[in-house]
């Protein structure tokens, strides 16, 4: 079993003080989520306060770990500081589930692990995945790859996932099924990051990074230099014709693991879900043109699609 934060250890917040400061703290969450992840933060928007709150410090802690290596001034860093500061970052987040903690974004997680006890080595895996980042640029095929969406995004629904919480109806019953929701939010992470790395295919070449599979471009007959140029053709059309499909099939597979969930937490995981999908439709009206346009699903688009997502979280 991953270890999970000791009981023993726990911090709680003990005066009207802390609480105060934990407050503007979450409130700092809510702002960061709000101002970096816009599709992700409407979902959140449905859960119930405890479990919105929990979910914006982890995705803090998660944008602070990509930023550590991703940021404009950490890309100017050559790759040995990177991966120290990778290092540091780890021995910190170890730290977390020992209880010690060196600033609010640090509180405000060890108050989510006390009230949502979560596994280690998801924490630990994303930042595995962010050191792949620093030393691999490309990805000979999908198997590759699928390790770095995993480790990257795929944690994130390791993560959440004792946020969200399993429907009591399926676990009081002596009758009733043993879920296990875990493959699905996998699933669904997977899938979230294969949206990003094709919504972004044009800004990550910037960078130097290539993350469709080798072996596709190999396939559809596109060549890296026709990426790095942002050659719209033939070739291309049919290589991201591939790629939203294997994408959505990710997607799918996610999908039947939402009716175990609790049910304050169905409709906002089926909106997420829907929203995110939506990015694939968006990038499929441009023509398939990433080198030029970044993909995104219209407000307007996205409030006409909270009632379908309320109804699919009553029936499925």
């Amino acid at each position: 079993m991953p270890p999970v934060w000791p009981r023993s250890e726990r911090v709680s917040v003990s005066s009207p003080a802390l609480a105060s400061d934990l407050d503007q703290a979450y409130e700092a969450c809510r702002q960061e989520t709000a101002q970096w992840a816009k599709t992700f933060y409407l979902g959140t928007l449905l859960l119930p306060p405890a479990k919105r709150r929990a979910i914006w410090a982890i995705y803090v802690w998660c944008r602070r770990t990509d930023e550590l290596m991703d940021s404009p001034a950490a890309q100017a860093l050559p790759a040995a500081t990177l991966l120290e500061r990778l290092d540091a970052w780890e021995g910190r987040t170890r730290g977390l589930f020992e209880g010690r903690s060196s600033d609010s974004f640090d509180r405000v997680m060890l108050d989510t692990l006390e009230r949502f006890p979560q596994p280690l080595q998801a924490y630990l895996d994303m930042i595995e995945g962010q050191r792949m980042d620093v030393v691999k640029h490309r990805y000979a095929d999908f198997a590759e790859l699928e390790l770095y969406c995993y480790r990257v995004a795929g944690t994130v629904g390791l993560m959440t996932q004792a946020v969200m919480g399993v429907d009591p109806a399926y676990t009081t019953a002596p009758w009733s099924e043993r879920p296990d929701p875990t493959e699905a939010a996998v699933a669904l992470g997977i899938a979230n990051q294969l949206t990003n790395i094709l919504r972004d295919v044009g800004e990550d070449r910037g960078r130097g990074r290539i993350y469709l599979p080798q072996e596709d471009l190999l396939r559809f007959g596109y060549s890296e230099a026709e990426l790095l140029a942002g050659t719209l053709n033939d070739n291309w059309r049919a290589l991201m014709t591939f790629q939203l499909e294997r994408a959505r099939a990710w997607f799918a597979r996610s999908e039947a693991g939402v009716r175990w969930l609790s049910a304050d937490a169905r409709w906002p995981v089926w909106t997420s879900l829907r929203l995110y999908r939506g990015i694939l439709d968006a990038i499929e009206r441009r023509g398939f043109d990433v080198f030029n346009h970044r993909a995104f699903v219209p407000t307007a688009g996205k409030l006409l699609d909270l009632p379908c997502s309320f109804v699919l979280a009553q029936v499925h």
